[in-house]
């Protein structure tokens, strides 16, 4: 995740904090000052860095606190709290219309920021929620962008409406209106063109399609990984046409996520979505305190349950969890789970999300090695995947030459398999009874 650096560095100042016990205002202030220093490195606006501070300081330094027999968990709590309040309290709703009405949704931001892909993300989910969106094709300068866009439509199962590049966009947005109006098309939203910096016929184009037609939201595509650039452009785009809320691309990636944590203080626009990954499902609501959790290092259960509800069928879970249960479980279940594991973002994506899980910077979790994983079950027969107690040595032989690898792979995956195994059937003797626990446990990645 973007904040993985940052996360690694305000975890040592915890720690250091905990282990002392008692604290003293000094003890305080030192520790803040490293915070400081981590969210500067991080690419927060230093504004916004000196407030957090100042705000954070004033709290923890009062006698009820360096009196308290936890003084170190308490300052760790205000920084909780005051990194909530940063980016926004509470988790903000795109507005739409009632059914029976057309909302227009404008898209715009810069070339690069992941724009067209992130409307057909959104229509997507749209779609999921009982929406019928319809997309209209108004970039008309970029090459290949109405294309691109009808690939991702029809990948959504998102129809889109567009005339070609001799139109104006502002013609476009009203035929794509009556077109939408015409076939019970209940939202509508444009897929502006962007520009490799922010210029005034870029600004000026959009608002021609603003006065051509009533927009109901207006919101604003800008990449993460651009740090302040992203909070300088989302201030000019808010001057000139009152945005309504930003959506984060590429939160994922290997940048500093200041943006994140700037934005929403700099500008007073919530960020509404996070795009948390390539694949058109990778687009999540921006819950301000889940991901001040995710920063800390603490997690963030809900969002984790919130996708193996989505990705994972109800009636199978139950089924595997009856298997983990009473250890009666295959290779073939072993194979469902990783299929699983990728539909949820890979084990890195569900790592990050599981309290206590934080990975050093320096560690690298390649999820394309499951793809290695999944070549040696394929290697199996009907009968090795069914009953794993029936490979000998020399069926090894045969699984390892046709998967392509080393045997000691084979030998190494199929005693995490019997690990994995044995240690689920210890859990789910844990876990008997409890059922605020059951449901999740089949939902859940083999050997998670």
């Amino acid at each position: 995740m973007a904040f993985d650096s940052l996360t690694e560095k305000l975890q040592n100042v915890f720690k250091n904090l905990r282990s002392k016990g008692r604290l003293t205002e000094d003890d305080v202030k030192a520790a803040l000052k490293e915070v400081k220093i981590a969210l500067l490195e991080a690419d927060v606006n230093f504004k916004v860095v000196k407030q957090f501070v100042k705000t954070v300081q004033e709290r923890a330094i009062g006698q009820d606190v360096l009196n308290s027999l936890t003084p170190g968990q308490t300052v760790i709590k205000y920084v909780n709290e005051e990194l909530v309040n940063l980016m926004g309290k509470d988790a903000v709703e795109l507005v739409l219309q009632p059914a029976n009405e057309i909302t227009v949704i404008m898209v715009c931001g810069l070339q690069g920021a992941g724009k067209t892909t992130t409307i057909a993300k959104l229509a997507g989910q749209l779609k999921q929620k009982g929406r019928t969106p319809l997309l209209a094709a108004c970039d008309i300068y970029r090459p290949a962008a109405i294309e691109q866009l009808q690939k991702n439509g029809e990948k959504q199962g998102v129809p889109v409406f567009a005339m070609g590049t001799s139109n104006s966009p502002s013609d476009i947005v009203k035929a794509a209106y009556e077109h939408a109006r015409k076939n019970n098309n209940n939202v509508l939203i444009i897929d502006t063109a962007g520009r490799l910096h922010v210029d005034e016929d870029m600004m000026d184009e959009l608002v021609d399609i603003k006065n051509s037609i009533h927009v109901h939201q207006t919101l604003l595509v800008v990449d993460a990984m651009t740090g302040q650039d992203a909070v300088n452009v989302a201030g000019t785009f808010d001057e000139k046409l009152s945005i309504d809320g930003i959506i984060l691309t590429k939160l994922d990636g290997d940048t500093r996520g200041g943006a994140a944590l700037s934005i929403r203080a700099v500008t007073g626009k919530p960020i509404i979505y996070a795009g948390m990954g390539e694949k058109l499902t990778d687009l999540e609501q921006f819950h301000p305190d889940r991901m001040a959790s995710r920063i800390l290092g603490m997690g963030d259960i809900l969002t984790l349950i919130e996708k193996a509800e989505a990705e994972i069928d109800e009636n199978k879970a139950k089924e595997m969890e009856k298997k983990l249960r009473k250890a009666e479980f295959n290779f073939n279940d072993y194979l469902e789970q990783m299929q699983q594991m990728k539909k949820m973002g890979g084990l890195s994506s569900i790592l990050s999300m599981l309290p206590g899980m934080g990975l050093p910077s320096n560690i690298d979790i390649d999820d394309n090695a499951l793809g290695k994983i999944e070549a040696i079950i394929y290697s199996m027969t009907k009968e090795e995947r069914t009953k794993p107690s029936v490979i000998n040595p020399s069926r090894k032989q045969r699984i390892a030459k046709g998967a392509g690898v080393d045997i000691s792979e084979v030998n190494r995956l199929i005693k995490q398999f019997e690990q994995g195994r044995k240690m689920m059937k210890q859990m789910s003797g844990m876990m008997s009874g409890k059922k605020a626990k059951r449901g999740l446990f089949g939902k859940m990645p083999f050997g998670m």
